[in-house]
């Protein structure tokens, strides 16, 4: 018998529809981790591979992350029995004589991240895991806690860290200089856009920090703070406004938009609509707040993404450390347990009693001008056009932000080698050769702009070449435009969507002249060049392994040609569907060529410039 590896996964065949199914799955999720904890308990090492941090902050993680899931599971009056571990690894993993001990925060320090979680535990649980330890353990938990809080947090979401141990630091009756968490509070502040939106930092991104960090945090303080009222109200507002436009990053099946950076937190993507719960902000009436939640779980539990020990891994939709980032050690994944934070609540709460609802997006495309995207709902997805993000300093930062187009059932994929041009997957992206062997993408705008549901951006792929390109939704395709102006020849690739591959070549491909189309049992994706005047040659190509964050083999349509020096149109309709009727009606009435002369009057006469943008370029 050969192994199913989504059978590993804890939450394999549980329904996910009630209370107890959810705090099943969280059960389910920490048990594997118990033969990894240290004899001290403080430290939880899953594997060998390393973060950019020590082993010691890593394994601080490994310890730390859990808690996010398990303080709610005590909070909401269940029981746990492994609280005694906990104690006596928070008291050896703050004691400088212990050989447990976590080492000694000097600076910005993935440490003051994973305390965090140790805050909000001494917020929530006070009487399980503060009071019974003894003096010495308390003075040193407090001691270290006091010092970590005195060195500067990342400019970003990472100010709220901060925050939440000074709320557990408060509960535990420690004093503390306010003036530190009240100028956090205040930084925080500064990085809201409106409407919801924040910016993580001062940086030109806008991901999936901004519901599972910044929301969650910011809702957590809601429920959790003694006076400051006005942010409180502040707080719940903005989520309120922020939940009408995120919900457009899920799709009906629960799956969510992959983009950006930390996609290995896997489900924490759905800890804003517990964080909703918790914080008793019905943004959207909880049916539909509980349907996005429990959709969304039981959308991972479909997905082979722990090892065979069940512990969750590396990677997105199975291990994957080709997207994985500098900062993933073996226990990152578990802020994922973030998600279970309406565990909190109990039984009789309105959102565990609400009827789940299902999902009602309609077919309109709908605009969000702050991440600068057009959303369109296709069956069983949701594809977002993007005017394109920043990010130079993660590995792969240019596939997690800047494509043209994002999915969430067909994810997105990861280069691997930088000096194979024609292997390259370039699915929602437009790559460029001048020898054949090296290419560029985009990577950042000089302009990223907005106008109704049509974006507009102009690039650099190097400084003598320079591109605008037009983004349109059209039904269950949609149009990209490119007006390229170089001083020398090129080559050029550009891909449509990813598909799941089958073992020995199973799937159906076409490749003509203008037209490439991969067909497997599940799906049909398609790229048709509408170019004036010049015909690119189709491939259905076999990407490299590994390389898509969903499928470990995929097929991505291209297009390929070459374009002379001057200025050249390329016109690109591209769609993907799961296989069936509608699928092959959509296939056979590809949207026409769009009037170029029109976008730029549209961008001219409406276009905004997207909220990312706005933010000085760093080098």
């Amino acid at each position: 018998m050969t192994y199913d590896p989504v059978s590993a996964n804890p939450l394999a065949g549980n329904p996910l529809k009630t209370r107890a199914d959810v705090e099943r799955a969280l059960r389910d999720l920490f048990q594997p981790l118990l033969p990894y904890f240290s004899e001290g308990g403080a430290r939880v090492r899953l594997d060998g591979a390393a973060a950019h941090f020590d082993r010691a902050a890593a394994d601080l993680e490994g310890f730390a992350r859990p808690l996010w899931g398990l303080t709610p599971l005590s909070a909401g009056g269940a029981e746990f029995d492994h609280w005694e571990l906990y104690r006596r690894g928070l008291a050896n993993g703050t004691d400088p004589e212990h050989p447990e001990y976590w080492g000694t925060v000097n600076g910005t320090d993935q440490r003051q991240v994973e305390l965090a979680a140790i805050g909000f535990t001494l917020k929530m649980l006070p009487l399980l895991v503060w009071e019974p330890l003894p003096q010495k353990a308390k003075d040193n938990l407090a001691a270290y806690l006091l010092h970590a809080r005195k060195h500067d947090f990342a400019d970003n979401n990472w100010k709220f860290f901060r925050i939440l141990v000074d709320l557990g630091l408060e509960e535990c009756g420690v004093e503390f200089d306010r003036s530190y968490t009240d100028r956090y509070l205040e930084e925080l502040d500064g990085f809201y856009l409106g409407d919801g939106w924040y910016r993580d930092g001062n940086i030109r991104r806008i991901d999936h920090y901004i519901p599972f960090a910044m929301h969650f945090y910011g809702l957590i303080y809601a429920r959790l703070a003694r006076g400051d009222a006005q942010r409180v109200s502040d707080y719940k507002e903005r989520a309120r406004l922020f939940a009408q436009d995120i919900q457009h990053w899920f799709d009906e099946d629960g799956g969510t938009l992959a983009f950006g950076r930390s996609l290995t937190y896997r489900f924490a993507c759905g800890g804003f609509w517990g964080a909703l719960a918790f914080a008793d902000v019905e943004a959207l009436p909880w049916g539909v707040v509980k349907g996005h939640f429990l959709r969304h779980l039981r959308w991972w539990s479909k997905l082979p993404i722990a090892h065979g020990n069940g512990v969750l891994s590396i990677g997105y939709g199975y291990p994957n450390l080709f997207m994985s980032e500098s900062y993933n050690s073996a226990g990152s994944p578990y802020w994922a347990l973030k998600a279970f934070l309406p565990l909190a609540l109990p039984e009789d709460h309105p959102f565990w009693q609400a009827e789940e609802l299902p999902a009602d997006f309609g077919t309109e495309p709908v605009p969000l001008k702050h991440p600068g995207m057009v959303m369109q709902h296709t069956a069983g997805n949701v594809v977002a056009l993007s005017s394109g993000q920043q990010n130079w300093q993660m590995r792969a930062g240019t596939e997690k932000y800047a494509k043209f187009v994002y999915s969430s059932r067909y994810a997105f994929s990861v280069e691997v080698d930088e000096r194979a041009y024609h292997s390259g997957a370039f699915d929602g992206a437009l790559a460029l050769s001048d020898d054949g062997r090296h290419y560029r993408v985009r990577e950042t705008n000089e302009v990223a702009q907005i106008a109704g549901s049509s974006l507009y951006s102009r690039w650099k792929p190097w400084r003598d070449v320079s591109i605008d390109t037009w983004l349109v939704p059209a039904g269950d395709w949609h149009i990209r435009v490119h007006r390229i102006d170089t001083p020398r020849a090129l080559h050029t690739t550009e891909g449509g969507f990813a598909i799941a591959r089958a073992d020995q070549n199973a799937d159906h491909t076409e490749a003509e002249p203008g037209r490439a189309l991969a067909r497997s049992r599940t799906d049909l994706s398609v790229i048709v060049d509408l170019s004036p005047g010049l015909s690119r040659d189709g491939r259905a190509h076999a990407a490299l392994p590994n390389t898509n964050l969903i499928a470990s083999k995929t097929l991505v349509p291209q297009l390929h040609g070459e374009i002379p020096p001057g200025t050249t149109l390329l016109v690109t309709a591209a769609m993907a569907l799961p296989a069936g009727t509608a699928a092959d009606t959509a296939l056979g009435e590809v949207p026409a060529a769009p009037d170029v002369a029109a976008f730029e009057a549209l961008i001219a006469r409406e276009g905004i410039d997207v909220s990312a943008i706005l933010v000085p370029e760093r080098f």
